[in-house]
C-alpha cells in the first residue's frame, strides 16, 4: 500500500519568544516493511539530520532570534509492505526492558499482565493482553494529560493511544518482554482516531512484532513508523522548549491517504 502523508504543526505565541529549540522526529526510515519514495521537511531554516540514541532520524531546530510563531511541515510518500508482520534489527533489545517514569508498572499493572498471560510469553498471549487492555481502558480523548503515566491511565480506565501504548509496554516489561513505544501515522476511516498515532513493538522470538491497542491490531499494514523509544518522550514527532512567549496555541493537521486518492 502506497501512502501520501502531510503533517503541519503550527505554534502561535501570545508574546514574542526570545529563543526556542525543537526536537523533530518527523522523518521515516527505510526498513523491511516501509519504502520511502520521498520525504521532506519545511522548516524556518536548514537543519542537518542526525541520529538519536535509538537510531531515529532527528532534526534539532534552534531559533535564537525573536519570533511569535513557528510552522513545521513534513510530507512525503511511503509504500507499506502489507505482508510484513514483523521486523528483525541489529542491536540488542535489552535496553527496552528498562522502565521509564511514564511506563513504570505498579502492582495493578503487574497483576493484570500476569492474570492475562500467566506463564505464556508468545504472540497469542500478548494479543490477549492487548484486547484486555482495550476493554479495560476505554478510548477517551481528554481523559488523560500528555504527562499521565501508565499506572494513572490504567487506574482511570480510560485514555488514548499514548496511554494504551504506555500501559502495554509496562505490562510487557513486567513479564520480561522487551517492548518499545512507536510513533507514526495510521491510515484509518475512523474519524475518532487521529492519523498521527502511537503503538507498541514487542520482542518475541528474535523479531519485533506490532501491537496497536487502540485499534486492536497486530498487523501493521496501515502503519507508517517514524520513531521508537522507551516512551512518548523519546519518540514523539515534535518536542521543544522555549524562553518567553507567554501562552501558546498549537494546531496540528495530519492527512494520510492512499497515493491514488492523493493524486486525484
Amino acid at each position: 500500500m502506497k501512502l501520501s502523508i502531510s503533517h503541519d504543526t503550527s505554534y502561535r505565541y501570545q508574546d514574542q519568544v526570545r529563543a526556542s529549540i525543537q526536537y523533530l522526529r518527523l522523518t521515516p526510515q527505510q526498513s523491511q516493511r516501509q519504502h520511502v519514495f520521498n520525504w521532506q521537511l519545511e522548516l524556518p531554516r536548514p537543519v542537518r539530520a542526525q541520529r538519536d540514541p535509538y537510531g531515529n532520524v532527528l532534526h534539532v531546530l534552534t531559533l535564537d532570534e525573536p519570533h511569535d510563531e513557528l510552522i513545521i511541515r513534513a510530507q512525503g510518500q511511503v509504500e507499506i509492505d502489507e505482508t510484513c508482520e514483523c521486523e528483525a534489527e541489529e542491536g540488542s533489545p535489552l535496553p527496552f526492558l528498562r522502565s521509564s517514569s511514564l511506563t513504570q508498572s505498579d502492582g495493578a499493572l503487574k497483576d493484570f499482565a500476569h492474570s492475562q498471560c500467566g506463564a505464556r510469553r508468545d504472540r497469542d498471549a500478548l494479543s490477549g493482553l492487548m484486547n484486555a487492555l482495550a476493554d479495560h481502558m476505554i478510548y477517551t480523548p481528554g481523559a488523560t494529560q500528555v504527562e499521565s503515566t501508565a499506572a494513572q491511565a490504567f487506574a482511570g480506565g480510560a485514555g488514548v493511544c499514548q496511554d494504551h501504548s504506555h500501559a502495554f509496554i509496562a505490562c510487557s516489561r513486567s513479564l520480561g518482554i522487551p517492548a518499545r513505544y512507536v510513533s507514526g501515522y495510521l491510515l484509518t476511516d475512523d474519524s475518532g482516531h487521529l492519523a498521527s498515532h502511537a503503538w507498541v513493538e514487542a520482542w518475541l522470538e528474535g523479531q519485533w512484532y506490532s501491537f496497536d491497542v487502540s485499534n486492536r491490531l497486530i498487523r501493521p499494514d496501515r502503519h507508517l513508523k517514524l520513531a521508537v523509544g522507551l516512551d512518548y518522550l523519546d519518540a514523539c514527532p515534535v518536542r521543544g522548549m522555549r524562553r518567553g512567549g507567554g501562552s501558546e496555541s498549537m494546531h496540528a493537521h495530519v492527512q494520510v491517504m492512499p497515493m491514488q486518492m492523493a493524486a486525484q
